[in-house]
């Protein structure tokens, strides 16, 4: 029971209409998992995110957890509560350590994520149900600054972790710079409101 697993929450620039054989490669190494409580390795895991401008541009980079751990019980993920430190954001895209410090502190100013004010966000798992033997379909919730909303995510344990995937509307969650919610006649400076997320976990 004291097996180490990946959860893996959205992979950022990956779409999630996979190929036939990619379903299949995924089918292939799929593995059973025990009931327990599954705390992660802070070490080790780490959120990937990615957000895109409507020009076709994007940026990417990682964020680290502060806890997080799930429960399976009677063969389902019943509960779950990952905290995200907001103050480890960073970038991975851009050239330069200038660019990249800039476009970091940029998201963790009030026009973006308040990192100041609101230090960590929270994903919470409240059920699942089963797809299949190794297939869950998880409803949560996100919660970011001050608002929370429901999630749901699909999460497949194959041999290299759990895989899931995860995309939220910031504007949801009241991040106005350059979306087009809030603001018209952006053009190509306008960014999405989805951010995709690709999470690793590791657990003890």
């Amino acid at each position: 029971m004291k097996k180490i697993f990946t959860l893996l929450v959205f992979t950022t620039l990956v779409s999630c209409n996979l190929n036939n054989s990619k379903q299949e490669a995924v089918e292939l190494s799929t593995v059973s998992a025990s009931d327990g409580v599954y705390n992660i390795e802070n070490e080790t895991s780490y959120i990937t995110w990615t957000g895109r401008e409507v020009s076709t541009s994007y940026h990417y980079g990682t964020i680290n957890f502060a806890s997080g751990q799930f429960e399976l019980t009677g063969g389902l993920i019943s509960t779950g509560e990952f905290i995200v430190d907001m103050s480890t954001i960073k970038n991975d895209d851009l050239p330069t350590d200038f660019a990249k410090n800039r476009l970091e502190t940029h998201l963790k100013s009030d026009d973006f994520f308040s990192v100041e004010s609101y230090p960590t966000a929270k994903i919470s798992i409240l059920d699942s149900e089963i797809i299949s033997g190794s297939k869950w379909l998880v409803s949560g919730e996100l919660t970011i600054k001050s608002y929370t909303h429901p999630i749901q995510f699909e999460i497949i344990n194959s041999m290299d972790g759990w895989k899931a995937s995860l995309v939220f509307d910031r504007s949801m969650y009241d991040i106005q710079f350059r979306s087009g919610t809030f603001f018209e006649k952006l053009g190509d400076k306008m960014i999405y409101d989805d951010i995709e997320l690709e999470i690793n976990l590791k657990t003890l």
